[in-house]
């Protein structure tokens, strides 16, 4: 579970984790699940779940980063996955269906392709986790009423 106090440098710590790993790992993705995840844990007696888990198990590892994706923020969406100069972009978004330069999404890069959309998932979830700290919800505030009333009106 994250605490805010220590939101930024665990976030930080994932990525320079995920950026220095040459190759994915069960341990990674057990990292991962443990201290940035909120949904999978209650999930974990669901179906998805127990598909996550076994393609963590046989080594599928990008199919495990898009479940990863898929049960965790399942209102964000795979927007571009592209190989150039010898690294692999993902970008994610929760409006795929926007152009991309009015879009607010995110992108990550990394030479092994389930190592980038890990990176990518990592910074959405920085995101939502940061959007739902700063969001303030403005109550009006009452004052209570006066035990009596003045009329104003003009009755000339």
């Amino acid at each position: 579970m994250v605490f805010a106090a220590d939101c930024p440098v665990l976030f930080d710590r994932l990525d320079e984790q995920l950026r220095s790993a040459p190759q994915p790992a069960q341990n990674l993705f057990a990292n991962i699940i443990g201290s940035v995840c909120t949904r999978i844990p209650v999930l974990s007696y669901t179906a998805k779940a127990d598909r996550l888990a076994r393609l963590v198990e046989t080594g599928a590892w990008t199919d495990a980063a898009l479940a990863l994706i898929e049960l965790e923020l399942p209102a964000w969406s795979v927007r571009r996955l592209v190989r150039e100069s010898g690294e692999w972009l993902c970008s994610l978004s929760r409006q795929p269906n926007i152009p991309p330069e009015i879009d607010d999404g995110v992108d990550a890069v990394h030479e092994v392709l389930p190592l980038a959309v890990l990176r990518a998932f990592v910074e959405a979830r920085r995101r939502c986790i940061v959007a739902s700290e700063t969001t303030v919800f403005a109550v009006p505030q009452l004052q209570p009423a006066a035990s009596h009333f003045v009329s104003c009106d003009n009755y000339a």
